[in-house]
């Protein structure tokens, strides 16, 4: 691998990490909405993600909310993965793409969950969360995508037996953090207290402080029994 001189190229980050804010900021549950004659953030929760289009426009809108935020999150990621994964950091075997792959991620969900565009009023960031990490190792192992997707899978399966949508988003995204930390544990074993590789927890860190504090008045809600049930199996498509 080719060695990666961080003071001779920071720049490059920081037009990462730029566009990625920006590319976190279109929000497509306000987009999709407002083609169903409505502004989601008027509507429910007024929330504008995943869980409040299911409640307001049923499971078939929900489900297309939830993809495009995924890829929202997930293509960024693949994106500088394939720039800088020939590259290593200079006197160090720590791959420049497994940091810009966390950073960049990191970069979309401020922007979906502090958007510029919309006054820093945004989502909660679970979906395209959700997109970063289901993108950030399969990208590099292809039979990842199989414990991506199952993670995925025991989300909804969580969220359709309790109904508890914002506790089993936050349960996802925490279990795909320690997937991910733990592979990257046992990746720089060697080289653990590298400033990279501490760069690298340190998204994961700042990515589970920023959608479990958006997060902060449903797990208020929720221990107080207030929190609003998301019916998965029982949403049909509205009439509008």
């Amino acid at each position: 691998m080719k060695e990666f001189v961080f003071s001779d190229k920071w720049y490059l980050f920081v037009i990462a990490a730029v566009v990625c804010y920006f590319v976190g900021c279109f929000n497509f549950a306000v987009l999709i909405s407002h083609f169903k004659h409505k502004d989601i953030r008027r509507e429910g929760s007024g929330n504008p993600g995943t869980m409040n289009m299911t409640r307001t426009f049923g499971v078939k809108i929900g489900a297309l909310n939830l993809l495009c935020d995924i890829l929202k999150g997930g293509v960024p990621v693949l994106v500088v993965y394939f720039l800088f994964r020939g590259y290593v950091f200079a006197g160090t075997d720590v791959r420049v793409s497994d940091f810009t792959r966390y950073l960049c991620g990191t970069c979309v969900v401020i922007g979906h969950i502090f958007p510029v565009t919309f006054k820093f009023k945004g989502g909660k960031g679970i979906a395209s969360t959700l997109g970063l990490f289901m993108f950030a190792l399969p990208c590099e192992r292809w039979w990842f995508v199989f414990i991506a997707i199952g993670v995925l899978l025991l989300v909804i399966l969580y969220i359709a037996v309790t109904e508890w949508g914002s506790m089993g988003s936050l349960l996802g995204v925490s279990s795909y953090t320690i997937w991910q930390a733990l592979i990257f544990a046992v990746r720089y074993a060697a080289e653990i207290k590298n400033v990279w590789v501490i760069s690298i927890f340190a998204c994961l860190l700042i990515i589970n402080l920023l959608t479990w504090s958006a997060h902060h008045k449903n797990i208020f809600k929720l221990l107080g029994g207030e929190e609003h049930r998301t019916k998965v199996l029982k949403h049909k498509k509205k009439i509008q």
